[in-house]
């Protein structure tokens, strides 16, 4: 057990690494659900940092495979064997958009007077993006989207409340309550 765990930390991140891309992406993720959680939303932080650790626990180990990949071609090159090593890192990030769009859907309500949920969907779906970026290393995208992203949900809102172009309030119905996650 404790070989596969050390040759796992040979061929992917360190031990250090990965706790840093977790620690950004509870951050980071954790604001935006905060953000959501007081508007009382469906899916407040717990959902969105579940989401956002799910992802980045996704690009965390497509990172350590593409590396295990890198070092099994090189091991086989230095051995004098020709292989064709095909590296296909976008098919993860792929496979979690889908996913979360799936999830995501769930949190959209159509009703007489209108569609409600989109951001909350929305911020799902962004918080799985950013547990990628933060999974894959890319820190400073991570930053940056987190960084728009609370600017977009919090101050802009705030100066178009005061335009023509408010923002609609949820209605009245189940799941517009405030959950304690």
């Amino acid at each position: 057990m404790l070989l596969s765990i050390l040759n796992y930390l040979d061929t992917g991140p360190g031990i250090w690494e990965i706790l840093l891309r977790m620690a950004l992406t509870a951050i980071f993720v954790g604001v935006i659900g905060v953000e959501r959680q007081l508007r009382q939303k469906i899916a407040g932080v717990t959902t969105h940092l579940m989401v956002a650790f799910g992802a980045a626990g996704i690009a965390i180990m497509q990172d350590s495979l593409y590396y295990e990949a890198l070092n099994m071609a090189q091991a086989f090159a230095d051995q004098g064997l020709m292989i064709t090593v095909n590296l296909e890192r976008q098919r993860v990030i792929a496979q979690v958009v889908t996913g979360v769009g799936f999830l995501g859907a769930g949190t959209i309500l159509k009703t007489r007077n209108g569609i409600y949920g989109l951001t909350t969907a929305a911020t799902l779906w962004l918080s799985a993006m950013i547990g990628l970026c933060f999974g894959m290393g890319a820190y400073i995208v991570g930053i940056v989207i987190s960084i728009f992203s609370l600017i977009f949900l919090t101050v802009i809102r705030k100066v178009l409340s005061h335009t023509a172009l408010r923002h609609v309030q949820s209605p009245d119905i189940i799941g517009s309550e405030r959950v304690d996650d």
